[in-house]
């Protein structure tokens, strides 16, 4: 399983239909403002065009990451990366962001093995 998978598995148990608390759409569960940064279209409940919009969110994220501290990040630091970006660029990162970066990490981490046994 890519990360993408394993974030829309965390972020909303592949719900495409999932709104957040706070407004964040599709399997991703993208803030509004940052799906309109990436693209005009309304379909959040379609997943390619949610794929999409988080793939496109997360290359720019990662691009600066590794620009900063010149390495690709972890698992940790991805979901980090999606979660709170400027607690991971500052080298402070929450609690409860740090314990969804765990989980995140867990499940790449589970994934993997699993697919290493499949093959």
């Amino acid at each position: 399983m890519d990360r993408l998978n394993a974030l829309s598995m965390l972020e909303s148990g592949e719900n495409d239909h999932m709104i957040g608390a706070s407004g964040e759409v599709s399997r991703y569960q993208v803030r509004i403002s940052v799906w309109k940064s990436v693209t005009a279209s309304r379909q959040f409940t379609r997943p390619e065009v949610a794929r999409f919009v988080a793939s496109t969110v997360m290359e720019k994220r990662v691009h600066a990451f590794t620009a900063a501290y010149g390495r690709p990040p972890t698992d940790f630091e991805y979901y980090a990366l999606w979660n709170a970006p400027a607690q991971i660029m500052s080298h402070n990162v929450s609690r409860v962001v740090a314990d969804r970066c765990r989980r995140f990490s867990n499940l790449c981490a589970v994934q993997s093995t699993a697919l290493a046994m499949n093959k």
